[in-house]
């Protein structure tokens, strides 16, 4: 989402500068993170100016397909996202700048994109749970030559090793 300074300077003389578009994210899914999926978002905002600088205030909403934590489902995660930045036209651009988090603009042209990406990033719940108490589609329980045994179901099962001397024991309790 590219923005040119001459486009925002030229609609912001008396009120701040009003945008409303979708933007294509689709490339968090490629990234090392647990999004499986992201549908494009909705950026809507306004950016002041003062001076060499610009003020943007924008909210980001959308969704995003993440695994549940127990299940490996996919689980919807709609998102919205307020967020505040400074970007920096000037050519004295250094460290106090950096330190507070104003980003430079290179040229005429100020990309959204990256602060965009960035925030959803920082989004990502830790975990999600499906709603489901048994999903469709979750990991399997069991599978070729294993399966998955609970504390409660371990007590209840013999191991099939063991089945021969429990029937010596037997044979020992009839004798008696």
């Amino acid at each position: 989402m590219k923005l040119t300074l001459s486009q925002i300077r030229k609609n912001a003389v008396n009120k701040p500068f009003e945008f409303d578009e979708v933007a294509d994210v689709s490339e968090l899914e490629t990234m090392n993170n647990d999004i499986r999926e992201i549908k494009p978002v909705r950026v809507h905002g306004k950016a002041d100016i003062q001076g060499d600088q610009f003020f943007f205030s924008f909210i980001i909403e959308g969704e995003m397909i993440l695994p549940c934590a127990r299940t490996l489902v996919d689980v919807p995660f709609p998102f919205t996202i307020h967020t505040k930045e400074i970007f920096s036209a000037s050519p004295y651009y250094g460290r106090d700048e950096e330190e507070d988090e104003i980003h430079p603009i290179d040229g005429e042209v100020l990309d959204l994109m990256p602060v965009i990406k960035e925030n959803i990033i920082l989004e990502i719940p830790f975990r999600v749970f499906s709603e489901e108490a048994d999903p469709e589609g979750a990991a399997p329980s069991k599978g070729d030559g294993w399966e998955f045994v609970s504390e409660v179901k371990k007590e209840k099962t013999i191991d099939p090793r063991f089945k021969k001397l429990e029937s010596l024991l037997e044979n020992k309790r009839k004798e008696k």
